[in-house]
């Protein structure tokens, strides 16, 4: 990294960049890389992470987690070091910008950690685009998703935000027209599910029953259909994901919360990703309200959401 000439002046980025929730997910056989082909459709909702980007003399990168994050992180390992995904996209900002500092990231954190939802990939988007304002390195948006493809599957969809079809390991993204709102009622587990963990309990469950499952390569265009035209009812009947047997098989009580949410009012629900966050999908605004409420006085973290919103913005730019 380069240090700025001339008298420093701290300056700190602030972006805000949206979870998910994956309404399909079709996922392929074992490949010989280890990793798994799949064809989904992701929604960007209105559940943020913000990371505050702040310059620093040097060339640092250090991690901190705001104490304004709205999670209950007692007990909740969040690696602060170059194992963090945005401390690693910092790193890769700094490569590639030629005025790079040191810099600090305050993290706020509201997606659930380890919940299917893509908050460490939302923490890496925001920070690529922070890193990019601070340092003034003019990349492009489509740059800055070639980065984010270093990095994780998710992290290129939580910059682009929206609706889109994900191929392959879920990087090759198509945006898909989703203009109407969606409305969902997110219920948060107290514990993680590991990704790769989750994975591979699906590939024991398969070889157990002998199947034989294509790669995927395209979704229901039903599923698309139905987004296209805001049709709550039409979608509640085509939510697919072939993570869900494999994380009830780990978490056998989601099952029992995705009832228990259809029996409070959800048209269906779901396991986003490889869990253990279970989305709701109701029927507008004001359904999804009632139905986190019930959900709430019944002891369980129910947040209500919605998409498609758009990916990570810049929310504020302050020189210090």
């Amino acid at each position: 990294m380069s240090a700025v000439k001339g008298r420093f002046a701290a300056r700190t980025v602030k972006v805000k960049a949206p979870g998910k929730v994956n309404v399909s997910l079709n996922v392929g056989p074992l490949r010989t890389d280890g990793y798994h082909s799949v064809a989904s459709v992701y929604l960007a909702v209105s559940l943020y992470e913000e990371v505050s980007a702040t310059s620093r003399p040097g060339g640092d990168i250090t991690v901190s987690i705001s104490p304004d994050s709205t999670l209950d992180l007692d007990g909740v390992d969040i690696p602060l070091d170059s194992s963090n995904l945005a401390y690693r996209a910092a790193a890769i900002m700094a490569d590639v910008s030629e005025h790079s500092t040191g810099v600090h990231l305050e993290i706020t954190k509201r997606v659930p950690v380890a919940g299917g939802m893509g908050g460490g990939s939302a923490d890496a988007a925001a920070t690529l685009l922070a890193c990019d304002a601070l340092w003034n390195s003019g990349l492009s948006r489509e740059e800055l998703a070639h980065l984010a493809a270093e990095l994780g599957a998710d992290v290129p969809f939580s910059l682009l935000g929206g609706a889109a079809v994900g191929l392959g390991v879920g990087d090759q993204l198509s945006p898909a027209l989703a203009k109407a709102q969606m409305d969902w009622v997110l219920v948060c587990a107290d514990y993680g599910l590991s990704t790769p963990e989750v994975f591979k309990t699906l590939d024991r469950l398969r070889d157990a029953e002998g199947l034989d499952v294509p790669e995927p390569i395209e979704v229901d265009p039903k599923i698309l259909q139905a987004l296209r035209g805001g049709d709550s009812e039409g979608l509640s009947r085509l939510l697919v994901n072939d993570l869900q047997r494999a994380s009830i098989d780990l978490a056998p009580q989601l099952k029992d919360t995705i009832g228990l949410g259809e029996a409070a009012g959800a048209l269906a629900g779901i396991v986003s990703g490889s869990g253990p966050t279970v989305a709701l999908l109701a029927r507008d605004g004001d359904a999804a309200e009632v139905l986190a409420d019930k959900l709430r006085h019944q002891g369980h973290q129910a947040l209500a959401v919605h998409g498609p919103v758009p990916g990570a913005r810049i929310i504020s730019d302050t020189l210090l």
